[in-house]
């Protein structure tokens, strides 16, 4: 693998929580994220795209949401859950990204809003098109992902670096 291909990133956010009587770490996913989870993966599986790793959220709602996703995927790659992208600001995002192994060419992260949003804006910097038109209209909701591509490795990841090349709602 070379660095000129494009690597691409997909920023997921949860499903629809519930709000149980529980800390906010420990919140499940409501009847109608489950179902949201599980078209974000067949929506996921049809772009093909080969991924690397799945990095998820510690949480739950992010952990059941990833679950019922790649259950839609016919190879599921290695997923590592790292508690640090729990309400991580854009910036603590791309430092975690900053940190994957350079024959990762195809990453999903599985995360919370605003962070996630927050960081599919930065990484696409002024970027324009329908995508971004689509983003921008929709916010981030429950259960959406964008995808971007970026050249280089991912120690170079930063803000403005990206293009945003799709992006996928419930309700889309």
């Amino acid at each position: 693998m070379s660095v000129a291909e494009p690597r691409r990133i997909v920023i997921f956010r949860h499903a629809k929580a519930d709000w149980p009587q529980v800390t906010d770490h420990e919140r499940p996913l409501a009847e109608r994220g489950r179902m949201d989870a599980a078209e974000a993966g067949r929506r996921l599986a049809d772009t093909a795209i080969p991924f690397d790793l799945a990095l998820c959220s510690t949480a739950v709602r992010t952990r059941e949401t990833w679950k019922l996703a790649v259950h839609e995927f016919q190879h599921r790659p290695k997923t590592v859950y790292e508690e640090r992208i729990y309400e991580a600001s854009p910036g603590e995002l791309i430092a975690v990204l900053n940190e994957t192994p350079d024959d990762v060419q195809n990453l999903l992260l599985i995360g919370h809003n605003p962070g996630a949003q927050g960081l599919a804006e930065v990484l696409a910097g002024s970027a324009e098109g329908d995508a971004r038109d689509r983003m921008n209209r929709r916010g981030f909701p429950a259960a959406a992902f964008a995808v971007l591509t970026f050249s280089g490795t991912w120690k170079t990841l930063e803000p403005g670096v990206a293009t945003l090349v799709d992006y996928w709602a419930p309700s889309e």
